[in-house]
């Protein structure tokens, strides 16, 4: 399953933005990097697969747009999609493993003290769980932020 964009655009990315090519699988790297998109951001893209559920790649999608109402040709992938699969990327060549961060609920902290200072937090160890799994990056995150909606959705209905 390819990765999104190419090895010699991820090259020519990595160059451009003034970052240093770690060694490693390119192709491996992008893949991953490309399945962490994928994975992390599929439910806040908009549009549906082109492909239905079988589909290897989050995209293209058809029924999309962007943030600001333009239309995303169902054929499309959007460069801005391909440069965050390259941030991913760069992010696991870097370190590898640090896109695949796996937590538990055992593993919060519920107290803890420091001198005579006591925090003690509340018992929402399930979601916390399953927020704290997900590695992000602010990188990441500003250049898609043109195409995915909020983290968590709004109320179908909301009251101000």
């Amino acid at each position: 399953m390819p990765g999104y964009g190419s090895d010699d655009g991820f090259t020519a990315y990595v160059a451009a933005n003034g970052y240093t090519l770690p060694a490693g699988s390119i192709p491996a790297a992008r893949a991953r990097g490309s399945l962490y998109i994928d994975g992390a951001y599929h439910d806040r893209f908009p549009g549906r697969p082109t492909g239905g559920i079988d589909q290897e790649r989050a995209w293209p999608r058809a029924d999309a747009a962007d943030r600001y109402g333009n239309e995303i040709p169902p054929s499309v992938v959007p460069t801005r999609v391909i440069d965050a699969s390259y941030e991913a990327a760069l992010l696991e060549l870097t370190t590898p493993g640090s896109l695949s961060a796996v937590a538990s609920a055992s593993e919060q902290i519920k107290r803890l003290k420091a001198g005579s200072v006591e925090l003690e937090y509340a018992d929402n160890a399930s979601m916390s769980a399953v927020i704290g799994a997900i590695p992000m990056s602010t990188r990441i995150e500003g250049l898609l932020a043109p195409l995915i909606g909020p983290a968590t959705p709004l109320p179908a209905i909301l009251v101000v």
